[in-house]
């Protein structure tokens, strides 16, 4: 039983870094620049991760490809649409939407991407997922179980730091919408939030007080908080918005 849920883990763990590579490679040429794109520090997408265990937990008997299709499509949709709805409600922002896509619901999930999610399943079950489990069984116990102890220990860890930083993110747009006021205050200019477009309201400020942001706000934010805004372009947090569309423009390229 152990080493069952020890080959779980480290199945895990592989498809979580395939979906990583995978986002991370699609979202780096949509924005021509490398994007980690994962909720983690790591290179990892649990939700990959956990979307191929489970359909190798329930489909691994299955050998039509036409029911591991539907099965798969239905079942990554709902978890897709489950952890949105789930990260939203613990972290009060959402990650992704799908708003833009034809035949969406509510911008969680799309007919695309369940489409893509349907293929993926055919492709682990089907095709790549027996050489995984041939090679995690040729791995020896003794060295089998060191490897997901230290990998465990690792990703609880990051799992940790990740979600303590997300925690705090209301807080720190809060801290960050602060010191934008009293930097531009100081410089004798006014920064009034979600009266123009964040450009436009910097493009009134001077080079040097733009600079005194851009120091100013980098010491509020911690590198995590910075790379999540990066990897998810559709980043949102309810009312406050424009708090993110001006960090993004003070994290971007310096003019």
């Amino acid at each position: 039983m152990i080493i069952t849920l020890e080959h779980y883990f480290l199945w895990f763990l592989f498809y979580s870094f395939v979906g990583w590579m995978y986002e991370s490679i699609l979202v780096s040429c949509q924005q021509h620049r490398l994007v980690n794109r994962g909720f983690l520090n790591g290179p990892l997408c649990p939700i990959y991760g956990t979307g191929a265990i489970l359909g190798v937990a329930i489909l691994g008997n299955v050998h039509n490809p036409i029911i591991i299709f539907l099965i798969s499509m239905v079942g990554a949709t709902i978890l897709e649409y489950t952890t949105s709805w789930v990260m939203e409600q613990l972290f009060h922002a959402r990650w992704w939407d799908y708003s833009n896509f034809r035949f969406n619901l509510q911008g969680r999930v799309c007919l695309l991407g369940a489409l893509i999610f349907g293929l993926g399943g055919v492709g682990v079950v089907l095709g790549s997922h027996p050489y995984v489990e041939r090679v995690t069984d040729m791995i020896p116990l003794p060295m089998l179980h060191t490897l997901v102890t230290v990998l465990a220990l690792i990703t609880i860890i990051d799992l940790a730091v990740t979600v303590a930083g997300m925690l705090e993110f209301e807080r720190v747009l809060d801290s960050v919408s602060q010191v934008v006021q009293d930097v531009a205050a100081r410089a004798g200019g006014t920064w009034q939030w979600g009266s123009s477009a964040v450009s436009d309201r910097m493009r009134e400020l001077s080079q040097d007080t733009v600079e005194r942001l851009r120091w100013a706000v980098n010491g509020v934010i911690n590198a995590q908080q910075k790379r999540m805004l990066k990897s998810f372009p559709k980043f949102q947090v309810p009312d406050r918005q424009d708090i993110i569309d001006s960090l993004r423009e003070l994290m971007g390229p310096r003019r």
